[in-house]
């Protein structure tokens, strides 16, 4: 018994293929965001200028961008599995099969086991051009068939709550679509396909800006310490998910910027009564400005007052509220100097 685990250990040794939850669960799905940062989330920022500035050859690019989120998630992960060159090519069509049936969460389980069985079988035979390829595919593919419609049932079941949620009273609506969608923002989960889905604007729209935004600018400034300017600019333009690594070692080290979403939420539906007119915009935060540029296009937007709100909503108070929240939590040391460190 002992030799035939000493044997087993040494085939996954020889194949590179460690079998560990810091791998799957951080470094992938590190990997992941930055896949997810550029296609999906790089596609609706083009999109975005494109609907602002008039221009279609942008419109196109962004077009692309977001038809190649599957492929950019699975190169992503397959990059940080180290695998070799004839499995990560075969990633690419794993990557848009279990996409396309479970969005990204499907697609990052899909990939990770297909990953993992194309290295276990690479070089093992004369027929390799053969053999790796096909195991990779059809293994990827079966896992995505198989899981995809729960995941998809599970991401309906989160809509739907996010709608109930609309149908509360501004305030408390204003909590629980702030927090919600903003840890979606998060997750490794599209909100803004969510929020389009959703068709969530209006009020809601404008809380879900408001979770989004507190946690973009809230990683970013309680990570500068760590991260410094460039950290600043990948997370408050670009993507919190870039923190989903962090997060899975040290979950505490999210309190801080979901709290300042409780509270930022309901200052925008009942103080300010920002509302956002574009659904996909809802669920982007200040990743290339979309979420404040959806509080703009509202019709009801305009003068001081709601300009104020939109500073202050999208900029100011997550970055005020997340150090606050996070300066007694560092004095008891549940958040710890390098616990939000990048590796950009």
């Amino acid at each position: 018994m002992t030799a035939e685990k000493t044997g087993f250990s040494a085939f996954l040794a020889r194949k590179n293929i460690r079998i560990s939850a810091r791998l799957y669960f951080v470094d992938a799905m590190s990997a992941m965001a930055m896949g997810l940062f550029a296609s999906l989330l790089i596609g609706t920022i083009l999109d975005t200028l494109a609907d602002q500035l008039g221009w279609a050859w942008l419109d196109v690019a962004a077009g692309y961008a977001g038809s190649a989120t599957g492929i950019a998630i699975a190169v992503a992960i397959g990059v940080a599995l180290q695998a070799p060159p004839l499995v990560l090519y075969s990633l690419c069509a794993v990557g848009l099969g279990s996409y396309a049936a479970g969005g990204p969460l499907g697609a990052f389980f899909s990939v990770i086991v297909a990953a993992e069985l194309g290295k276990a079988v690479s070089h093992e035979t004369k027929i390799d051009i053969l053999v790796t390829p096909t195991v990779t595919i059809l293994a990827g593919l079966g896992v995505g068939t198989l899981i995809g419609p729960g995941v998809s049932l599970l991401m309906n079941g989160f809509g739907q709550l996010i709608i109930r949620a609309t149908q509360l009273r501004p305030f408390l609506m204003g909590i629980i679509v702030s927090v919600l969608v903003g840890i979606v923002l998060t997750l490794p989960i599209s909100s803004a396909a969510i929020c389009f889905t959703l068709g969530l604007t209006g009020l809601a729209g404008g809380a879900a800006t408001a979770g989004c935004c507190a946690q973009m600018v809230g990683f970013a400034v309680m990570s500068f310490a760590e991260n410094g300017w460039g950290g600043l600019v990948a997370q408050g333009l670009g993507t919190s998910m870039l923190q989903m690594g962090n997060i899975v070692k040290n979950p505490r080290i999210w309190i801080p910027p979901t709290l300042a979403a409780a509270i930022t939420g309901p200052v925008a539906t009942c103080l300010f009564r920002l509302e956002n007119g574009i659904a996909i915009a809802s669920g982007m935060g200040t990743c290339g400005l979309v979420g404040p540029i959806g509080l703009l296009s509202w019709p009801g937007f305009g003068g001081a007052f709601h300009w104020l709100g939109l500073v202050l909503v999208c900029f100011v108070l997550p970055a005020v509220l997340t150090s606050l929240i996070a300066w007694p939590m560092r004095r008891l040391g549940w958040i710890k100097p390098g616990d939000c460190k990048l590796e950009l």
